[in-house]
């Protein structure tokens, strides 16, 4: 559970973080990355199959995805095996050197919020806690607060996003 899945634009998937939970264990986040993908052209077994991908940098539960202008995907925010909040970003391009590298940070730490990213940006919105809302720029390289929270009393988390 609380795992980012993003679909690529080349239809694979890609899950990247989340909780594992063993029975009489210690709950840890999760660093690994996987990708759903279809059999190679001309294979026997028309399965799709799983196939890991680099670690994140920090293992992250009730993080979030989306895939940016350039193709890149993003894994932005949850929280660590601490409980602590993250704020921290990383991009990976799926399929060229397949390495995390970092992202500029939030201005506030997010964990099950609302995202999408839209016309060479990134809208994130609400949270465990949180009713604010900021944009990533990618010209710019840097997150923006929005001026205004979300018209809501009570903080908003676990929330879904669709882009329509």
């Amino acid at each position: 559970c609380g795992v980012a899945a993003v679909r690529l634009p080349d239809g694979c998937v890609v899950c990247a973080g989340g909780l594992s939970s063993p029975v009489g264990g210690v709950d840890t986040a999760l660093s690994a990355a996987e990708v759903f993908q279809p059999p190679e052209q001309g294979a026997l077994d028309p399965a799709w199959t799983w196939r890991a991908l680099s670690e994140l940098s920090v293992g992250r539960v009730g993080c979030r995805g989306c895939i940016l202008s350039d193709g890149r995907l993003a894994v932005l925010g949850g929280y660590n095996s601490n409980g602590e909040p993250l704020n921290s970003c990383e991009t990976l391009a799926v399929g060229v050197g397949e390495l995390w590298q970092p992202m500029s940070s939030m201005h506030d730490a997010r964990l099950r919020f609302a995202c999408a990213a839209v016309a060479g940006g990134v809208i994130v919105a609400g949270g465990s806690g949180l009713k604010s809302a900021e944009i990533f720029d990618e010209v710019l390289d840097r997150w923006l607060r929005l001026p205004c929270d979300l018209p809501v009393e009570m903080e908003l988390y676990s929330m879904g996003s669709a882009l329509l």
